[in-house]
């Protein structure tokens, strides 16, 4: 049987950069959790509600779970200069190949040579996507600790890292959770979120994060969201941005996730005037592509209203309000417009 020395070289091997483990247990962040949607914060992301049963009982994935090894991949990247003209700015974790296929097949890997080393290993992993409180497991693993901004930090190193899980059914020697909370008194990510979105230190209220209103949320942005949106079009680094915490740069990341060209920043004139299955296949294998172009025109109304002062904006604005079918961005449309009878 494979030891956790060993299990961490072979992690390492297959791209993992943090490599924690923690002990199986039920319940692990679940008052969290359960708090989170007794407030509605989820949102329209009616799936955290639908996939409660397996996260307060991750055994349910995998019954012979005896150890949850908790996975980091870091991704930052330098931010390219903004080009001129209309853009729209993207989050850093979006510029590169789309995370959940990336970290997948290196999962899969990862799988099939552990069973090859030890054929009685049962395994389950998951990214994002599957059922797991991977956060909680992260905090419980010792990788790092839950911020005021409520995302997983590892102290005086980053927080821009993704983060998966391998269930196994092999006792590993735990590591300890980190005991302290080193956001001590600072709340600079709280003050610097543009939406206001944390309730409280540790406490987010997803429907007004702006990852939320340009990623999730399927209808127009309401009126009070438009400004603070500022000029991202899809997600939002701005609490990580000044998170002490990310002082430090690593120079390690994930190749895969580096910025391709146009995808840090996207010219707002091609995204609404060029031909949707043109837009898809430019973003194909990203996380931009999962959203949709309707969406992403939608929050680029918002970003084109933001830059009005600029003509080349209200150009564009009525061009999409005289072409553009979607329903969707001609709410939009309309939401901006009447934001102009207060001015």
């Amino acid at each position: 049987m494979l030891g956790k020395s060993e299990l961490i070289e072979i992690a390492n091997q297959f791209g993992f950069s943090r490599v924690h483990f923690a002990t199986a247990a039920p319940n692990v962040a679940l008052d969290e959790y359960d708090r989170f949607l007794a407030n509605g914060f989820h949102g329209t992301m009616n799936w955290m509600v639908t996939s409660r049963p397996p996260r307060a009982d991750i055994r349910q994935l995998l019954p012979s779970l005896q150890t949850v090894m908790v996975l980091g991949v870091d991704y930052w990247h330098p931010r390219p200069e903004r080009p001129s003209g209309l853009m729209g700015k993207v989050s850093c974790y979006a510029w590169g190949r789309d995370y959940h296929k990336v970290i997948n097949k290196q999962l899969k890997k990862m799988g099939q040579h552990l069973r090859s080393i030890d054929p009685g290993l049962e395994g389950y992993w998951t990214v994002d996507s599957r059922p797991v409180i991977e956060r909680g497991w992260a905090a419980q693993s010792g990788l790092g600790f839950v911020g005021k901004n409520t995302m997983i930090i590892s102290p005086a190193q980053s927080s821009y890292f993704f983060l998966a899980t391998m269930l196994i059914n092999r006792t590993v020697q735990p590591d300890s959770p980190v005991t302290n909370n080193h956001c001590g008194r600072c709340t600079r990510c709280l003050d610097r979120c543009p939406t206001n979105a944390f309730v409280d230190a540790f406490r987010l209220d997803a429907r007004k994060c702006i990852s939320y209103l340009t990623i999730e949320h399927a209808n127009a942005i309401a009126s009070e969201y438009i400004e603070p949106m500022q000029d991202w079009l899809f997600g939002c680094d701005e609490c990580q941005d000044v998170c002490p915490h990310n002082h430090r740069k690593w120079l390690e990341s994930h190749p895969d996730f580096a910025p391709r060209p146009n995808h840090a920043w996207v010219d707002l004139e091609w995204l609404c005037k060029s031909d949707p299955n043109v837009v898809l296949d430019e973003f194909a294998g990203t996380p931009l592509r999962r959203t949709g172009v309707d969406k992403l025109r939608r929050n680029a109304v918002v970003l084109l209203w933001n830059q009005r002062e600029n003509r080349n904006a209200l150009r564009l604005l009525e061009w999409l309000e005289q072409n553009e079918s979607s329903p969707l961005v001609q709410r939009q449309i309309q939401i901006c417009r009447s934001l102009s009878i207060g001015d």
